[in-house]
């Protein structure tokens, strides 16, 4: 099975207030728990970035820990810790960005949202990261209205990795929420 993944940033303090969490240690042990319970051995996880950020554990404590086959595109958080390991060792690929070819399927894998992306035209797919859960950017009303486009942030998925038809669904919620937040906020309802 396939799932993807981006911005975990296991370690990462900032991203801990952010989520809620009373520490590090509590934020990474219910990202690692929520990552197994559904990733088995088997499984290819593809990572849209940031996996791991500024933190104080060794990368390899976090890698040997996640089940399944991992696939990693690189993010704007990924380099310094890819320092610390033999990547080879932890990952299928790494690359900036991945290509997954499945029967009848197409799907880009990288950490940035991108306005077109091989295949696209002919139903591949883009998930992306990078962005989380924030909507302040210029280009996030527009990113909003690129189709076959999924944010596989944890932010918006349940802080854990979702299958392709999961993303799918998410990211179709999220955008009618937005809508109706933009209702609201206008006092218009339609």
């Amino acid at each position: 099975m396939d799932w993807f993944v981006a911005d975990t940033h296991f370690g990462h303090e900032k991203m801990r207030s952010r989520r809620g969490f009373a520490s590090v240690s509590e934020m990474d042990e219910a990202l690692i728990a929520a990552w197994n319970e559904r990733v088995g051995e088997g499984d290819d996880v593809f990572i849209a970035g940031d996996l791991i950020c500024h933190s104080e554990r060794p990368a390899a404590d976090y890698l040997r820990r996640l089940k399944g086959r991992k696939h990693l595109a690189v993010g704007n958080h990924d380099r310094a810790w890819m320092r610390e390991v033999a990547l080879g060792e932890w990952f299928v690929e790494v690359a900036l960005l991945i290509e997954v070819a499945r029967p009848g399927r197409f799907v880009t894998v990288g950490h940035y949202p991108m306005m077109d992306w091989f295949r696209r035209r002919h139903g591949g797919h883009l998930v992306y990261g990078h962005i989380h859960d924030s909507r302040k950017d210029p280009y996030y009303a527009f990113l909003q209205t690129v189709p076959q486009a999924y944010n596989a942030g944890v932010d918006v998925n349940g802080m854990r990795p979702a299958t392709l038809e999961e993303l799918i669904a998410n990211t179709a919620a999220w955008r009618a929420r937005q809508a109706t937040a933009r209702r609201l906020t206008k006092g218009i309802w339609k």
